[in-house]
């Protein structure tokens, strides 16, 4: 999508901290970290959140969870916990209209909702 800020630092056209690729999923490092370790992973594909789930795209989503599994164990973080965060929609607080997952970790983390 054209003026999608994540599809930009997919393509290289915004810098980023990049801390994982492949050919479906894009990972890097939040600017404005809410915890130690806070990463986005989006997929490469534009979907613009979960309400545009289908089932022609939903092998992407669990790939994404696997990227997130593997990531975890890579920093560290898996074995004490971590939160894996998805805001949907205007009211949920989604800020950035690309679906995208944020892994949280490295600290204890305080209990919200």
């Amino acid at each position: 999508m054209e003026n999608c800020l994540f599809c930009k630092i997919i393509a290289g056209e915004i810098p980023s901290q990049k801390v994982y690729e492949d050919n479906r999923v894009y990972a890097f490092r939040d600017i404005n970290p809410a915890a130690k370790y806070h990463v986005l992973v989006v997929p490469k594909e534009h979907i613009e959140s979960v309400n545009d789930i289908t089932a022609e795209n939903a092998d992407t989503i669990s790939h994404i969870f696997l990227v997130i599994k593997k990531l975890a164990e890579a920093a560290g973080i898996a074995e004490h916990g971590y939160r894996v965060v998805n805001n949907c929609g205007e009211d949920g607080g989604q800020s950035v209209n690309h679906l995208h997952f944020h892994i949280l970790g490295g600290e204890k983390l305080k209990t919200q909702l």
